[in-house]
């Protein structure tokens, strides 16, 4: 995992997340089901969960933080912050697009 720098007395230190998967995503999730408890380094970035889950970064339309939306503008599979830094407690939720929605092709009105 990539580790920026967050301060010269935080090595070792352990960030504890849950990673939840929607729609289309659900099945990179595992085998525990829809959502991942994890145990991961300090510094660690939405797109390390990325990198670890290995989902195709097209397919991602909506990541929500905490129940905030942290994807760039309007929904379009690929266009992901993967620098976002997480934080103890974080609960990362992944979604591909929802079936009669702007990433299937129906109109924004």
């Amino acid at each position: 995992m990539s580790t920026p720098s967050i301060g010269h007395n935080a090595g070792g230190a352990v960030l504890r997340i849950e990673a939840r998967f929607f729609n289309s995503l659900a099945k990179y999730s595992g085998v525990d089901g829809l959502a991942r408890k994890l145990e991961l380094e300090a510094g660690a970035t939405v797109g390390d969960l990325i990198r670890m889950f290995a989902m195709p970064v097209p397919e991602i339309f909506l990541v929500l933080r905490n129940g905030r939306d942290i994807t760039p503008g309007l929904y379009q599979g690929g266009v992901v912050r993967e620098d976002v830094v997480l934080d103890d407690g974080d609960v990362i939720a992944f979604s591909g697009p929802v079936p009669y929605s702007y990433g299937y092709g129906a109109p924004v009105v």
